[in-house]
């Protein structure tokens, strides 16, 4: 299935006119003609099919023919807060993966030993859309403006609070410590780790700190193994 995304259309939407760029796509590449059946989603948990009503590669229009609702294959919410990679490549990366496997929401977050502090929202929305239609997920996640340390872990929160570090004491297995269709946050570090007044500080705000295995990870693969080990849980 080819599937192509608009945060748009709703349940309501008779029509669709694609942009130029989609519009070549379709008609140019993928040679798509009159009557011919597209797949859409929104993003937000369903799947639209589209009539192909006038092909044309400047401005190609579908007739909505069929809606059907779409449930995320996972029970669970999961809430990845993240501090952005030095390389870029490897926090899209993290998305990407991430997105294939199933994951909810993710904030970028601001700590002391960061090296990056600027991101481009723009261009890791592209990464989930294009991660979500590979892998057809009918389900965007959610991606947060960046945002400090101490900010976040300030924000009240309902769900089970975890906090990944690489600094000795005492930490439960991620495993361990999550029971099936929880909502839960976990809090993923930088290159040099939290600093000490950062997990001290998480813990005072009864962040559980958690054990990712007995290696020491890079952040974006830190962030996958808490991502897959989640999945596993539920499975």
């Amino acid at each position: 299935m080819q599937l192509f995304y608009n945060p748009d259309i709703t349940e309501i939407t008779k029509q669709l006119t694609f942009s130029k760029e989609e519009s070549r796509h379709i008609v140019r590449v993928l040679r798509k003609k009159e009557s011919d059946v597209l797949h859409i989603t929104n993003g937000k948990g369903y799947l639209f099919s589209a009539e192909i009503s006038i092909a044309s590669d400047k401005k190609c229009i579908a007739n909505i023919v069929n809606i059907e609702e779409k449930p995320k294959p996972w029970n669970y919410y999961l809430h990845i807060a993240i501090a952005p990679t030095k390389n870029n490549d490897r926090l899209e990366w993290f998305l990407e993966k991430a997105t294939e496997i199933g994951i909810d929401e993710i904030t970028p977050i601001i700590c002391q030993n960061s090296e990056r502090r600027f991101i481009k929202l723009e261009r890791l929305e592209k990464i989930l859309q294009s991660a979500m239609k590979q892998s057809l997920k009918f389900t965007l996640p959610k991606l947060n403006e960046p945002i400090k340390f101490n900010d976040f872990i300030n924000e009240n929160s309902e769900e089970k609070i975890c906090i990944a570090h690489c600094e000795d004491g005492d930490k439960t297995l991620l495993k361990n410590i999550v029971q099936p269709s929880e909502k839960i946050i976990i809090l993923i570090g930088p290159e040099g780790d939290f600093s000490t007044k950062e997990i001290e500080k998480s813990l005072e705000k009864n962040y559980a700190p958690i054990s990712l295995g007995e290696s020491r990870l890079r952040t974006e693969t830190a962030g996958l193994v808490a991502v897959q080990t989640i999945s596993i849980v539920n499975q």
